[in-house]
């Protein structure tokens, strides 16, 4: 499972890839996959990670990773997972960007202000 995962390039190591086997952030055919599972072609695989939730179906097999063109011909991600990605994708870039604090040190004025929140003054 973990090589399958590296070279179909859903993580960067194998070591991500047990990892996350191991964290239960990787399921095959609806049960938590470990790392030594073997992948078979037709096997559903439910693929979190840092880029999001993928549903997958496995086509072929590979332990060589290679281009990321040919990693993609080893899987066909299921068209309700790509919608729901793109989905979260576009809400995600239409939220508000909010900055917590401004650049360098408080004001006088905004040291005030923190003073009376702060019930010093």
């Amino acid at each position: 499972m973990d090589k399958w995962l590296w070279a179909a390039r859903f993580f960067k190591t194998r070591t991500l890839a047990e990892r996350a086997c191991e964290l239960g952030r990787i399921q095959s055919n609806g049960q938590p996959a470990k790392p030594a599972r073997e992948v078979h072609p037709g096997d559903l695989l439910l693929v979190k990670n840092a880029s999001g939730d993928f549903q997958i179906e496995v086509l072929l097999l590979s332990e060589m990773r290679g281009p990321a063109a040919v990693a993609q011909t080893l899987y066909r991600e299921t068209q309700a997972s790509r919608e729901l990605r793109l989905r979260l994708a576009a809400e995600r870039k239409a939220t508000p960007h909010f900055e917590s604090m401004r650049d360098g040190k408080p004001s006088k004025r905004d040291r005030r202000q923190l003073g009376r929140l702060k019930g010093r003054f």
